[in-house]
């Protein structure tokens, strides 16, 4: 019996020696660690390299787990990850663990990449404005197409390079005083992870609704005692005769002159007013042969009605000079073309409006 004990014990002893952890395997051993391949731009991929161990990575299991700003991405544990919404201006990881034949396992981590990015727009057909560029007409942006595709577009409308209030709209109608200024439009591209993208479009030039057709110069004068700016009648007179809404309009250009010309504008005392010719009133003003005579009462105070609709003066004063020099321009009275339109600037607005609305310029129809 005491030989058989001896024996077993000795048996059992061999056997935990050869048993014994660490005697035979070893975790594996890293090199180098694992490196982070591809650029931290949003919607690119990143590829995790394995880096190196001691013997190659003969007989080893790897695996992978990416990392955001130090914590595990869920789900990520593959050796690629693209890059989402959710990475943007953070750094990226990832963590490889290599297992032996054994089940001995080590893990090593990458460097972080560098604030992932957002990704670049570019311009594959570039915006533009089309349409006719001349007031009263209606011009387009084309907003052209960038890559990739942008989920929202919006437009600004600039008129001498300055933005046009409330004008965000693909069309934009021009406006009197957009003539002799160049219009464009800019366009703002935008999509989830990708920086904006503006576009200006080339600029368009406004010009009047039509070409210039006949040139008239005038000359101005004075009746009566004056107790108004002459100056301020000067220079508001040629504003009316340059606005596009006016005379313009229909291609007359009026270039003033110091003296004669091809008709006399009058700035007329109300007193005055009748000399010119019997016809004439004292209340109103009135158009002679070459003579275009405006009241200096009506100029200073507009009329009766005109102020009782809480009209403005200055469209008084552009109704009184467009409708006097329409009488020049050869255009007789008109009436109201249908109850709540503009009057026509040559239907006599002081005295009865016929259900139109006051208006101090003349009608498309008057300019044709």
């Amino acid at each position: 019996m005491g030989l058989t004990r001896l024996l077993a014990a000795l048996l059992l002893g061999a056997a935990l020696l050869v048993a014994a952890p660490g005697a035979a395997s070893a975790e594996p051993v890293p090199t180098a660690p694992p490196v982070v391949k591809g650029e931290p731009v949003f919607g690119q991929r990143l590829v995790a390299g394995a880096g190196r161990w001691e013997g190659g990575t003969d007989g080893l299991t790897l695996t992978y787990r990416w990392l955001r700003g130090g914590e595990p991405v869920p789900g990520a544990t593959d050796r690629t990850h693209e890059l989402g919404l959710d990475d943007l201006g953070r750094r990226l990881s990832v963590e490889v663990t290599a297992t032996d034949s054994t089940g001995a396992a080590t893990t090593v981590r990458s460097a972080p990449t560098d604030r992932v990015r957002r990704a670049p727009l570019w311009v594959r057909t570039p915006a533009r404005v089309t349409g006719v560029a001349r007031f009263g007409r209606v011009v387009r942006v084309a907003p052209g197409e960038v890559r990739p595709l942008a989920t929202r577009v919006r437009v600004r409308w600039l008129v001498a390079g300055r933005p046009v209030a409330r004008e965000r709209g693909l069309t934009y109608r021009l406006r009197p005083g957009d003539v002799g200024r160049r219009v464009r439009a800019e366009v703002v591209h935008t999509a989830p992870g990708h920086t904006t993208l503006r576009q200006r479009t080339a600029p368009r030039s406004v010009r009047h609704r039509v070409d210039v057709r006949r040139t008239v110069t005038y000359s101005v004068q004075t009746r009566g005692r004056l107790t108004t700016s002459l100056a301020t009648f000067r220079r508001q007179a040629q504003q009316t005769y340059e606005d596009a809404r006016g005379w313009r309009g229909s291609g007359v250009r009026f270039v003033p002159v110091r003296r004669g010309g091809s008709f006399t504008l009058v700035l007329a005392a109300a007193a005055e007013v009748p000399r010119f010719s019997p016809v004439c009133s004292a209340q109103w003003s009135c158009r002679v042969g070459r003579y275009v005579v405006i009241n200096q009462e009506r100029w200073k105070h507009a009329s009766p009605a005109w102020n009782a609709a809480r009209g403005a003066l200055r469209d008084y004063r552009h109704m009184v000079v467009n409708h006097e020099t329409g009488h020049w321009l050869g255009r007789g009275h008109a009436t109201c073309g249908g109850r709540g339109q503009p009057a026509p600037v040559m239907q006599q607005q002081s005295k009865g409006l016929g259900g139109c609305r006051f208006n101090p310029w003349p009608t498309l129809a008057e300019l044709r």
